[in-house]
């Protein structure tokens, strides 16, 4: 038996840090939503557990959160299983856009039902959040409210018709914590970036973009040849190194994509629309 799978990226339309809470992870409040935009994980039964990648300068070793996720999963389950994962890496890593969390979220599903077992939608959740903030959205996918660390979510009604992402990749990564540790927040300090009013609950900002500036200037450039470019939003992913800009159609952001200045060299430039949750789902859900 054998799946496949997609692994979905995504991109924070809003992410506003609260404050640095006592265990060190950061309080955030940050609006999730899926791009098209994927990883392949396919996943074959095999006597022993097992990774390849198609990115050669990716390790395929006990750090990479696939096999991670893939020892969870037999920890939790109590069973001694095998597989042959084979990840192919489409989603830059060190980019903001969760491609880790959801390669990790994407072998948990896939394993569960490769293997048979016996693991509640609850169960799969609470193993995703040991693995990482932000590995709990990607088995939900679509709109979503994350709070906490990210980990906490809620649905949202996804938007009547896709958006449309121009979304910038320069060639290098950031460091999440690198670029946390430049807000300066000591444990136990809050932060005054409060949600807006309940007509305006996602503020468009991103409260890293400025410690992410700082490390790369690199993505000031890109954020403001978004916005020359007609884009209606131009944020930083997370804590980066991608930067998006929003547009309200494809013609629009193709348009938005050849007027482009000057960027960065080596800077990959994708124009891919928003992902609803229910076409997430049909696609990077196994069928069981």
């Amino acid at each position: 038996m054998s799946l496949r799978l997609e692994a979905f990226a995504k991109v924070n339309r809003s992410l506003l840090v609260l404050g640095r809470r006592s265990d060190g992870f950061h309080e955030l409040r940050t609006l999730f939503e899926t791009i098209d935009l994927s990883d392949v994980l396919t996943f074959e039964e095999a006597p022993e557990l097992s990774l390849a990648c198609s990115d050669g300068d990716l390790s395929v070793g006990e750090d990479n959160l696939v096999l991670g996720a893939a020892h969870a999963l037999l920890a939790a389950s109590g069973t001694s299983r095998g597989a042959s994962i084979h990840l192919e890496k489409r989603i830059p890593w060190g980019a903001g856009l969760g491609g880790g969390s959801a390669d990790a979220a994407a072998t948990l599903l896939g394993l569960r039902a490769l293997w048979r077992l016996d693991l509640s939608d609850g169960a799969l959740h609470e193993l995703a959040s040991a693995l990482g903030s932000d590995v709990p959205f990607f088995l939900v996918g679509g709109r979503a409210l994350g709070e906490g660390r990210g980990e906490r979510l809620t649905a949202l009604p996804d938007p009547d018709e896709p958006e449309w992402i121009v979304l910038l990749s320069p060639p290098f990564g950031l460091p999440t914590p690198a670029v946390f540790a430049r807000l300066g927040l000591t444990p136990g300090q809050a932060t005054t970036n409060l949600p807006g009013s309940d007509s305006e609950p996602f503020p468009d900002r991103n409260d890293l973009e400025q410690a992410a500036e700082s490390l790369r200037g690199e993505l000031r450039i890109l954020r403001s040849a978004l916005s020359s470019a007609g884009a209606t939003s131009a944020r930083l992913s997370g804590s980066g190194s991608s930067v998006f800009g929003v547009f309200a159609s494809r013609e629009s952001a193709l348009q938005g994509a050849a007027r482009l200045g000057a960027v960065p060299e080596g800077t990959r430039i994708r124009v891919v629309p928003t992902i609803a949750r229910r076409d997430f789902q049909a696609r990077a859900f196994p069928r069981r």
